[in-house]
């Protein structure tokens, strides 16, 4: 009797793990139908080290061109690190102006990609220009284009005569006293060589009183990334279209017995409480 009673311990132990196993399987397989989605935007990604330049622009417009020196040709560095040690690159750039509180907000602002729309309008009015073929970089002197340094002094004789450029609130103007002056826009990517090489120009020439410095970000081989946006929900609303053929008759059924059995439910010792308020009313 003995072997008989482990035989069958062992075959309901056996029966017991294979039905679980088999309810294992199936929250398993109905955890892998959740629906992921993910928003992308119509532009594509931007570099970081942009939007933490708009970042520092909102904290202060000394605090952008101060970091905007330490970072001249740092985008050189994208090339050799991975995406993870260029972003540490940047946060430990901008530490050197900002307190470990601004620190977390800009992590948190690149996590959400604040400033991204603000890098697309800058090169929407680039795009606008539009820019000269093949330049990584290029001024607009009074409506005069130009990617060559040593063209900028040329165009800068006859400025006063052509109309002056409108300036928008969000663009980068290098401290200056004086506003009346011949106004040069830089179009170009901050971190680049060809960034660098303009801005040592136009800086040394600001710093001189001689033009007023306008500085608006442009990308000229933008990625081939999709911008993905953080912090929006979405919703799937799935309708039934299913049509169920339904019995009239068996409704109205159930409709008079529950009537009934709510009548007969107010009887109390032979009276007919329901029926001698239909009476009275």
């Amino acid at each position: 009797m003995a072997p008989a009673k482990a035989t069958n311990a062992v075959q309901l132990l056996l029966g017991s793990t294979a039905l679980w196993l088999s309810q294992l399987g199936a929250e398993t397989v109905s955890a892998s139908k959740a629906v992921t989605a993910h928003l992308a935007a119509k532009w594509p990604e931007t570099p970081l080290l942009l939007e933490a330049s708009e970042f520092m622009a909102e904290e202060s417009n000394e605090k952008f061109w101060h970091f905007l020196e330490t970072v001249q040709e740092l985008a050189i560095y994208k090339q050799t690190e991975s995406d993870y040690s260029y972003y540490n690159l940047i946060l430990k750039k901008a530490g050197q102006f900002l307190d470990n509180l601004h620190i977390n907000l800009l992590k948190f602002a690149f996590s959400i990609r604040a400033y991204s729309p603000a890098i697309q309008m800058f090169q929407q009015i680039a795009a606008d220009e539009p820019p000269p073929d093949g330049c990584n970089a290029f001024v607009v002197i009074h409506k005069k284009h130009t990617c060559k340094i040593n063209e900028i002094k040329k165009l800068l004789k006859k400025a006063a005569s052509r109309t002056r450029p409108y300036l928008f609130k969000g663009d980068h103007k290098f401290p200056t006293n004086k506003e009346n002056l011949p106004v040069v826009i830089l179009y170009a990517e901050m971190g680049t060589r060809a960034f660098s090489a303009f801005h040592k120009v136009l800086s040394e020439k600001a710093q001189n009183g001689e033009i007023l410095y306008v500085l608006r970000h442009y990308i000229q081989k933008p990625s081939s990334r999709k911008m993905y946006l953080s912090g929006y929900g979405v919703e799937l609303a799935i309708k039934s279209t299913e049509y169920k053929a339904l019995d009239d008759t068996q409704v109205k059924t159930v409709t008079n017995t529950t009537v009934e059995d709510e009548t007969e439910a107010n009887e109390v010792q032979g009276f007919l409480f329901g029926k001698l308020n239909l009476l009275v009313y």
